[in-house]
Formats: C-alpha cells, sequence, structure tokens
C-alpha cells in the first residue's frame, strides 16, 4: 500500500516586491508546500482571514497596511491568533525588532535572508504542525 499523501503546509506570503514574491514562492513550493501571496497589507489580512495558514510570512514596509499593523491585528484576532508570524523584512534596527515582537511577531528574518534559514523555518513548523 502506498504511503498516504502528506497534507499540505499553507503559507501566506505578504510581500510588495515581485522579485522576493518570486523567489520565496519557488523556493517553498517544494512538496507538500502552498504559497499563497499577497501584495499589500490590506490584502494579505483579507487572505489570513479567509482560510487556514500554518506560517504567515509578512513584509514590514508595505502599501496600504504596514506588517506590524497586519501582525497585530492578526495576533489579536482568535481565528488567527495562533499562525506563526515571521517578519521577513530589511528593517533591522532594535526598534524595528522590538515593535513586531510587540505586534505579536514569533520571529525576524533578516533580508538578505539565506534559502537555507527559510526551509529550516519551514521544516521545522511542519514537523510542529504534523506532530512528529
Amino acid at each position: 500500500m502506498p504511503a498516504e499523501p502528506q497534507a499540505p503546509f499553507h503559507i501566506l506570503l505578504i510581500e510588495d516586491e515581485p522579485v522576493i514574491r518570486e523567489l520565496v514562492s519557488s523556493m517553498l513550493s517544494d512538496g507538500p508546500v502552498d504559497v499563497v501571496c499577497a501584495e499589500d497589507g490590506v490584502e494579505g489580512l483579507k487572505l489570513a482571514k479567509s482560510r487556514p495558514f500554518h506560517l504567515i510570512l509578512l513584509d514590514v514596509v508595505l502599501p496600504k497596511m504596514d506588517g506590524v499593523s497586519v501582525c497585530r491585528i492578526l495576533k489579536s484576532d482568535p481565528g488567527t491568533a495562533h499562525v506563526p508570524i515571521y517578519m521577513l523584512t530589511a528593517k533591522t534596527k532594535k526598534s524595528d525588532v522590538d515593535s513586531a515582537t510587540v505586534a505579536g511577531a514569533d520571529g525576524y528574518i533578516q533580508k538578505p535572508f539565506k534559502g537555507t534559514e527559510l526551509m529550516a523555518l519551514v521544516d521545522r513548523l511542519r514537523a510542529v504542525a504534523s506532530g512528529a
């Protein structure tokens, strides 16, 4: 009997730079990983509330609504508060990291990031989600 296929791991990427959206999507869309992209904070917020995600990767500097505000709203909503949110950004001053942490971010990935760093995060969170 063949092994059961692994349930997809759903990631929401909220990023306004097309090159980074494409890079992250192609890097992570391997195997049972499904990456959905939003170009701005408002679209990202709508998508995050429209279906369940296992991980949200969120840029800080976004059009329409900044990432820290998006994070704060998602973490205050019982429907999305449990979803890990990792800021994916070039804003790395201590004050930037502190404001994201206060908003509820679970982690901070600095741009330019290493593909291996992102893959390790996804692998770790997939293991937790599958109960391994």
